[in-house]
């Protein structure tokens, strides 16, 4: 399929937004008519029934291949060229992309796209509390409306807003198996986080969810109240450049500061492996003439809720690397 618009210039983060988008959530919000349930989470398309879709993922048998994303089944199934694909899935068309010639445009702000919501999230919860996590705090999750289940796959959806309350970003994690991923349209400036009733000048930093809720649970076995800090997780862990002078902080720790100009002391628990030690030090380097600045990894295991297990005294769910996986 020719185009004309093959020279227009698509901006990274138009792209990025396209490929985020899995199968199931366009059919879903696009084709409903052209999806069917197969049995359980598998589902397949009315119009090729051998194209199985799955945990993210969707796989043509009758032709012997597949993809994760929904552009890859408009371009490999539908046979879109790429700029339609990329039109299609993000609500913009060519002419709102600059040409190669032209300057950059402002573009607006992201639209966050969100699985739909259980009726409950009982299996989020149980999940969770097998974890270690605190019932009463994973209560308090859902109530804020930074955590909830997913009605397709039943994954955990934690949620990130930004100063006005607004969720602008969702990271999916499968409670059973593998999967993981930021909704589409998540802004990585607003990550997860859990803030105190009052203004602190400390910050606690974590690589995921759910070693933020680890390290708040722990604090709460001891006696202290996390609402008296700021507990912000980074969406994964931060690779810095190979030199770190000329490494970026990760964009929720920089949006964080420029909004909390208040904070003096900052806090790591970041994992206990080489690329959590790698990024401390890079944090360490980057922020401490401005910054007072706490290395605090986990005493015990690869991370805190490994940590936390252990102060708990619970018998780890699933293997390490099931576990690791599922955050």
């Amino acid at each position: 399929m020719k185009s004309n618009t093959s020279y227009v210039k698509i901006a990274p983060e138009v792209i990025e937004q396209a490929r985020q988008m899995d199968l199931l959530t366009y059919l879903q919000r696009y084709e409903p008519g052209n999806l069917k349930r197969v049995a359980g989470n598998v589902y397949c398309t009315k119009e090729h029934d051998s194209l199985k879709i799955s945990n993210g993922k969707w796989y043509w048998w009758s032709r012997g291949f597949g993809g994760i994303s929904a552009l890859d089944y408009l371009i490999k199934v539908k046979d879109y060229d790429f700029i339609k694909a990329v039109e299609t899935l993000t609500g913009q068309t060519a002419a709102d992309w600059a040409p190669l010639s032209a300057s950059p445009i402002k573009r607006e702000p992201k639209i966050l796209l969100l699985p739909p919501k259980n009726k409950n999230c009982d299996r989020v919860t149980e999940y969770l509390f097998r974890r270690g996590i605190d019932y009463p705090l994973i209560q308090e999750c859902i109530a804020n409306g930074i955590l909830f289940e997913s009605a397709d796959y039943h994954n955990a959806i934690f949620i990130g807003k930004d100063e006005m309350g607004t969720p602008r970003y969702a990271a999916c994690r499968s409670i059973v198996g593998s999967f993981k991923r930021d909704a589409s349209g998540s802004d990585k400036r607003y990550s997860f986080r859990l803030l105190p009733k009052e203004s602190s000048e400390t910050v606690h930093l974590f690589e995921a969810a759910i070693d933020l809720l680890s390290y708040a649970t722990y604090l709460k076995c001891e006696g202290k109240d996390y609402h008296e800090t700021n507990l912000l997780s980074l969406s994964g862990v931060y690779q810095p450049k190979k030199e770190i002078k000329d490494s970026k902080l990760p964009i929720a720790l920089t949006t964080f500061l420029q909004v909390n100009p208040q904070i003096q002391t900052i806090h790591l628990h970041l994992d206990n492996d080489k690329a959590g030690r790698l990024c401390t030090a890079a944090l360490k380097e980057l922020l401490q003439k401005q910054y007072q600045i706490v290395d605090s990894p986990p005493p015990v295991g690869k991370d805190y809720n490994d940590f936390l297990l252990s102060y708990l005294g619970i018998v780890r769910p699933k293997t390490n690397q099931e576990r690791r996986d599922a955050r």
